[in-house]
């Protein structure tokens, strides 16, 4: 099995850190861009699409910054990331995205990144 890599995703956002973060870290939110179906019990997250359900532990949060998961199935030390943070020039909020993916899957990926963030920006109003 090839070791995977970790890659970053950065989107401008017109939106307040703290209305964004509620998207990205509740099952309500993710659920209007993320999954078709959310729930969280002791700190792991079940998401559900189309019938088939994976399931995430929450690795570590802070409020309006960041929270990270890890993949139940993935390797010891992957995970995927949403941070938060605000470009010192134009004091725009910027969403991050951290995953993990092999060399030859990270373009696909990004792609699969970069139509869910679409779909979060919608509800958003962006």
């Amino acid at each position: 099995m090839s070791k995977k890599q970790l890659y970053t995703l950065e989107y401008p956002v017109r939106c307040s850190p703290g209305i964004l973060y509620e998207f990205l870290s509740t099952p309500a939110g993710l659920q209007e861009w993320f999954a078709d179906q959310v729930d969280e019990r002791d700190g792991v997250f079940t998401f559900g699409w189309n019938g088939t359900e994976e399931k995430a532990d929450l690795l570590e949060k802070e409020d309006d910054k960041f929270i990270r998961f890890h993949w139940t199935h993935s390797q010891k030390g992957e995970y995927f990331e949403f941070s938060i943070d605000k470009s010192e020039v134009t004091n725009q909020t910027i969403l991050i995205v951290k995953d993990f993916a092999e060399k030859k899957d990270i373009k696909d990926q990004s792609q699969l990144w970069e139509y869910q963030v679409k779909d979060l920006f919608h509800r958003i109003g962006n």
